[in-house]
């Protein structure tokens, strides 16, 4: 066993995030200003998207999204059971219903068939998450968009850099949005954007800064005017020039954050193939995933203890781990809310009964990586059936 705990997902920050981020503590501006403007240039040109702005979290890119979108009280907006509660959460905020639908077995993403069964005259759009990282089968959800007259924005929190059919998740000119959290594949702390058409973009950009017109930034800057009008009663949600100084060194590291999450994820396939009381993540032909994590399921059925158990074992030998997620609609709140069972999206709640996120991130040893493997071996071996 491993004599020091292993952590489930450190950021990998080197020196040239802190010499950035003390050049612009050492500058006039800190907030939101010309490292942010450059890192938005440097993350556009990346992505290949019309359009894009930077913004404090994941979570303001859906808000803002919805709100520019015209999504409001009445609307329906469907949304997969297996993702983080944001998703959810801002289809609350803009006072819309979010209609929660079951998962695909395998991807453990957003089913098109349950998005084709909760469709209904209130509809007006559907929010796809690439969840741990692999991209939604898109063609066939805008085929039900564009059959119904819905938008869709996709939850791309995990999905930078993904590819789906050889085109880089946000490209698109629909709206997508980014999460740079501290355990995302690239990392500002925290922070987020949103990709999409560039009209659309500009009115989020709006709608992020309190409303204000586009250029009120430069206010106190020579180049800018005190002068600033809101046109709409928007949100607090800007990207500050701290943050950006750290997403200008990780995109530079991202390829290379991508080749090591790919070859540990290929240690972990061949260190469990041959266990059938796992069940290992995919990756469909026409993908690739971003890898952001590594969800196993166990087949309980093999085991004589429960996924909480099997947490709790790899803990005591040195090994950290999460669950992603609990399912929406098993939440307090949109189960009382909406009188939600788990049974309503089955797919989901038995995967949840049975999976844990393994360490997965480019700071990984050699050795790192085999802990983890004899550490689950170990514990299988060990609670057995067999």
């Amino acid at each position: 066993m491993r004599a020091s705990f292993l952590s489930f997902s450190p950021p990998s920050l080197g020196d040239a995030e802190r010499n950035e981020v003390m050049d612009t503590l050492n500058s006039d501006w800190i907030t939101t200003g010309p490292k942010t403007k450059a890192f938005e240039a440097k993350l556009r040109d990346y992505v290949s998207a019309p359009g894009i702005v930077a913004l404090n979290s994941c979570t303001a890119g859906l808000h803002v999204g919805l709100v520019a979108l015209g999504i409001g009280p009445g609307d329906e907006v469907i949304v997969p059971a297996m993702t983080f509660c944001a998703t959810a959460n801002v289809v609350e905020h803009v006072g819309a219903r979010p209609v929660v639908v079951d998962v695909c077995p395998d991807t453990l993403n957003l089913d098109p068939e349950a998005v084709a069964k909760a469709i209904t005259p209130r509809t007006k759009a559907i929010i796809p998450v690439h969840y741990a990282g692999h991209p939604v089968d898109l063609d066939a959800i805008f085929a039900l968009a564009k059959q119904h007259g819905l938008l869709v924005m996709e939850d791309a929190a995990h999905a930078l850099p993904a590819k789906y059919k050889g085109i880089l998740v946000g490209s698109r000119s629909n709206l997508a949005a980014f999460s740079f959290y501290a355990t995302k594949n690239l990392t500002t702390v925290e922070g987020g954007c949103l990709t999409g058409a560039s009209d659309l973009i500009d009115q989020a950009r709006i709608i992020g800064h309190h409303g204000m017109n586009r250029d009120a930034w430069k206010r106190f800057d020579k180049s800018g005017s005190w002068y600033y009008e809101v046109v709409l009663p928007g949100f607090k949600y800007n990207m500050t020039d701290v943050q950006a100084a750290i997403g200008l060194h990780q995109l530079d590291r991202l390829e290379g954050f991508q080749r090591r999450r790919r070859e540990v994820v290929a240690a972990y396939e061949k260190g469990f193939r041959d266990l059938t009381a796992l069940q290992l993540p995919v990756e469909r032909p026409e993908v690739e995933s971003s890898w952001h994590l590594y969800v196993i399921r166990l087949n309980l059925d093999l085991l004589t203890i429960d996924r909480n158990t099997f947490i709790e074992e790899l803990k005591a030998r040195n090994i950290g781990t999460s669950v992603h997620y609990l399912p929406v609609h098993m939440h307090p709140f949109y189960r009382d809310k909406y009188g939600y069972r788990p049974e309503d999206c089955p797919v989901a709640a038995d995967a949840f009964s049975r999976m844990l996120t393994l360490p997965l991130h480019p700071g990984l040893s050699e050795e790192d990586v085999a802990d983890v493997i004899q550490a689950v071996r170990d514990t299988i071996t060990t609670f057995s059936r067999s």
